[in-house]
């Protein structure tokens, strides 16, 4: 199975580009978790966004324009699934008002699609996302209880000095607080695995870019899109990857393939 996640900032954006189509017809995951579709659910069904040969369930904010999620899944996966079910949020409202988070139930694990917060420039934030951390990792060890979890989306934090290109430089702001750091090695403490980090080693690659000072093209970058899965999952694990090639946001996807 073939899973990928890309915060594609904003859906009507990448649409209009033709990039997630293109990628769709080119690379055929099964599953496409997306981040930030910056739409509502009303708007989704008004404007009726097509794309060949998948289905597309999403999870809007409130508030029109921000934030939001979606899961993308192939419709011959979809006639093959036995358990299939998919909740958006995790029954809190504080965080559930924001569409961050969708649990797709699939036969063998659960796949939790999660935009993380943002902790802010100024760390306004950033007791908001600890909390958010702090919840959703209670939740994932309550569905640890029936089936092994995946968890993927953007974290919005680079985990170690390897996983962004200037450390030193951004120690203490958003993304990199020691605060958002402990909180991902709480996720690891807890069992989880960061499955590019296991596979792949001291490798260095990025999945974000920032638009200014042509980051991008200089590989000025952070790795804070992830694949975290439970140690059952661990004898499945086939691939591990970032497609930084890939464009069309300022994040790129990244992909997971299960045996």
């Amino acid at each position: 199975m073939k899973i990928i996640s890309w915060n594609i900032n904003g859906l009507r954006a990448i649409m209009k580009k033709g990039a997630l189509v293109d990628f769709l017809t080119e690379t055929k995951p099964d599953i496409v978790c997306l981040q930030e579709i910056k739409i509502s659910v009303a708007k989704l069904v008004q404007e009726n966004i097509a794309l060949p040969g998948y289905s597309l369930f999403g999870n809007g904010a409130k508030r029109e324009g921000y934030s939001g999620t979606a899961l993308v899944i192939k419709d011959s996966l979809l006639k093959n699934i036995k358990n299939f079910s998919i909740k958006n949020g995790i029954g809190i409202d504080a965080f559930d008002h924001e569409g961050r988070i969708q649990i797709l139930e699939l036969d063998k694990f659960y796949l939790l699609n999660i935009y993380f917060p943002n902790a802010n420039h100024e760390l306004s934030r950033l007791s908001y996302k600890e909390k958010f951390n702090e919840a959703i990792l209670r939740y994932c060890q309550k569905l640890e209880q029936k089936k092994p979890v995946v968890i993927t989306g953007d974290f919005n934090v680079a985990h170690q000095p390897i996983d962004l290109a200037r450390p030193k430089e951004n120690e203490g702001n958003a993304g990199y607080t020691k605060e958002e750091r402990f909180w991902f090695d709480e996720f690891l403490s807890a069992g989880l695995i960061d499955t590019f980090r296991f596979l792949h080693g001291d490798k260095v690659q990025y999945s974000w870019w920032s638009f200014r000072m042509t980051a991008r093209a200089r590989n000025i970058g952070w790795r804070i899109d992830y694949f975290l899965v439970s140690s059952k999952i661990k004898p499945s694990l086939k691939k591990a990857y970032i497609l930084d090639k890939i464009t069309g946001s300022d994040h790129c996807p990244v992909g997971l393939e299960l045996n």
